[in-house]
């Protein structure tokens, strides 16, 4: 039966979920370890099904300026996915590959902010691959799109899109680790609802 929302998702589901996000995270940490050229672990990934206030409330809060790598899910799967970038995150990308961390993000510059949105978007490119091979499936992505802003401004862009779908959003948390210091991960995958149940019978757990 096709679930209306992502309240309706049940327990088998959501731990298939939780495997993806488990998956995907650890292929964008093998990802973030080839860009730096060295070591990245991932810690074991948190994944929930979060109403966009309690999501943002994860995150850090509201008020809290971040950054976003946000890209659009097409092909067989729609929906939008976003990469939040914390200040430690991306002082960790910009010491290893340009050797110039900033300290507030006003500071980033042209080449700065290239260079995080590439660095987001492999990630995010990475997560999708795991995730057509395990469902065998076709998803294909737009250019990525950045902004710096309040988180609770940047979560409007997947609110505007999918909020009248449902009220609740996915969520994957967990640390990268790299030369001993843990660097919080944060995506939002946030399929559209028709997606999400095509996703699901493709993985098996939900009846034709």
């Amino acid at each position: 039966m096709d679930i209306k929302n992502y309240s309706d998702l049940n327990g088998l589901e959501i731990d298939t979920l939780r495997e993806i996000g488990s998956i995907g995270t650890g292929n964008a940490a093998t990802a973030l370890s080839q860009m730096l050229g060295k070591e990245v672990r991932i810690t074991l990934p948190e994944v929930r099904i979060m109403g966009y206030n309690e999501a943002i409330d994860w995150i850090g809060g509201p008020e809290t300026i971040t950054a976003g790598v946000l890209t659009q899910l097409g092909g067989e799967i729609n929906g939008i996915m976003l990469s939040v970038q914390q200040l430690d995150f991306i002082n960790l990308v910009l010491t290893d590959m340009l050797g110039n961390p900033v300290k507030e993000f006003n500071q980033l510059q042209e080449m700065q902010i290239s260079t995080l949105v590439e660095v987001g978007n492999i990630m995010i490119s990475t997560f999708i691959n795991a995730l057509s091979g395990l469902a065998d499936i076709s998803i294909s992505l737009t250019v990525p799109a950045f902004a710096v802003d309040m988180q609770g401004a940047i979560l409007t862009v997947p609110m505007a899109a999918y909020g009248g779908q449902s009220d609740y959003i996915m969520t994957i948390g967990g640390n990268f680790i790299c030369e001993g210091k843990q660097v919080p991960c944060r995506i939002l995958l946030s399929p559209d609802i028709r997606s999400l149940n095509f996703l699901l019978r493709k993985l098996g757990v939900m009846d034709e």
